[in-house]
């Protein structure tokens, strides 16, 4: 559809597209009135048997320093209690999560889901380096991101220090995003090689605030530099049918289910 996939990361390569890429896993509202939480083992379990090509999750760090699959920096939303993920131990975890979902640590999830594509979000500078070290085995079948680029940076540093070690495909955090969409305004050709070299992939919102991101030309720029444009966070079906005839490689949902029904079924 958009890329050239024998220049493409494996993380992309030779998977059909358009990627549905499931947003913390998938929650029905069946298993939500059971307790399952999102980013957990019964979500990304449920994700992958609706259809999802993708799954999407965040990263923080234990007290005892173990990467564990968690979006907020407290446990607030997810299990009524406001300690913060790093003030608590895998083992209590695995007993809050228990009767939500089951908690997955990162090498957990890379090891029970053998076969999943992840796309993974570093969401604290604690956590990078250690994400970086767990991905480094699985890099292609793992994409890094952040909104940091600081984050996202030492994230990749540390899978490449690693013997053996496959980078991960990556998208571009805010400041690299930033001067991705300059570079296409600018139209030099120079600049805009350079903005987008080194990534795999624009994981961005169809608008940030009043300010438009996705543009038909920021797809064509990208799709010439073998970079795919993933839109996020979609959960209408209609929508996604529009995205992607406007030349999308990918959404981002909490649906997959809506999803699957949408762009699997034309």
């Amino acid at each position: 559809m958009s890329t050239d996939e024998s220049t493409q990361h494996p993380y992309l390569a030779g998977r059909a597209r358009p990627r549905i890429i499931a947003h913390r896993g998938f929650v029905s509202s069946e298993l939500a009135a059971i307790g399952v939480a999102e980013n957990t083992r019964a979500a990304f379990t449920a994700a992958l048997a609706a259809g999802a090509d993708c799954l999407e999750t965040d990263c923080r760090l234990t007290r005892d320093g173990v990467v564990v699959l968690a979006h907020d920096a407290d446990l607030t939303r997810v299990a009524n209690d406001s300690r913060a993920i790093a003030q608590v131990d895998l083992a209590e975890l695995d007993e809050i999560f228990a009767a939500r979902g089951g908690l997955l640590t990162l090498e957990r999830a890379l090891t029970e889901f053998p076969r999943a594509h992840w796309n993974v979000d570093v969401k604290s500078r604690a956590v990078a380096a250690p994400l970086g070290r767990a991905v480094a085995p699985h890099g292609a079948r793992v994409l890094v991101t952040s909104f940091s680029d600081a984050y996202r940076r030492a994230a990749l540093a540390a899978a490449a220090a690693e013997p053996r070690a496959t980078l991960p495909a990556t998208s571009p955090g805010k400041r690299a995003l930033v001067r991705v969409l300059l570079a296409v305004a600018s139209g030099a050709p120079r600049v805009i090689e350079r903005a987008f070299a080194g990534l795999d992939a624009l994981q961005i919102p169809e608008r940030h605030g009043r300010f438009r991101v996705l543009t038909p030309r920021l797809i064509a720029a990208a799709r010439a530099h073998g970079v795919e444009v993933h839109v996020w966070t979609v959960n209408d079906g209609q929508r996604m049918r529009e995205l992607l005839a406007m030349g999308v490689d990918g959404v981002v949902t909490d649906r997959t289910d809506v999803a699957v029904a949408a762009l699997r079924s034309r």
